[in-house]
């Protein structure tokens, strides 16, 4: 019989993979009023209190100040890293008027030309960076 895998270590490992955040449990817990504050935006009653006064309407939200900020500056990333549902927060950018596209070439840094192309093409590649420790350990920095 082979001894249970602890199942802190094993989800810790979803953080080495560069360029992607996993929606584990933790996260899903963690973002829980923020992505219920972005599927409110389903309703146009909603949406127009939003584009009227966005931090007034963010403030009727249990979400953190981090998060609160991460929503009003757009930082979908970082929004990812606090627990956001990229699917939920489609919401708050075609509220915006913004298609999945130009949203996340947005979160890629590239052009929407160029984050078109290569996922026409593909996607990424799978060749270069695989882990971030193991990067980290040739003294070299993340690349997405």
């Amino acid at each position: 019989m082979t001894s249970p895998r602890d199942i802190h270590a094993y989800l810790a490992e979803f953080d080495d993979i560069p360029g992607t955040r996993v929606y584990t449990a933790k996260r899903a817990r963690q973002g829980y009023q923020l992505n219920q504050f972005a599927m409110s935006l389903m309703k146009p009653e909603n949406r127009e209190r939003w584009k009227a006064d966005e931090a007034a309407y963010l403030d009727e939200w249990k979400i953190t100040p981090e998060q609160k900020q991460a929503v009003l500056d757009r930082d979908y990333n970082r929004l990812l890293d606090l627990g956001g549902n990229i699917y939920f927060l489609a919401k708050v950018f075609s509220t915006d008027g913004l298609s999945f596209l130009q949203a996340v070439s947005t979160m890629s840094g590239m052009s929407v030309e160029d984050y078109s192309a290569m996922m026409i093409a593909g996607g990424r590649s799978p060749e270069g960076v695989r882990s971030i420790k193991a990067n980290a350990a040739n003294g070299e920095t993340e690349k997405q």
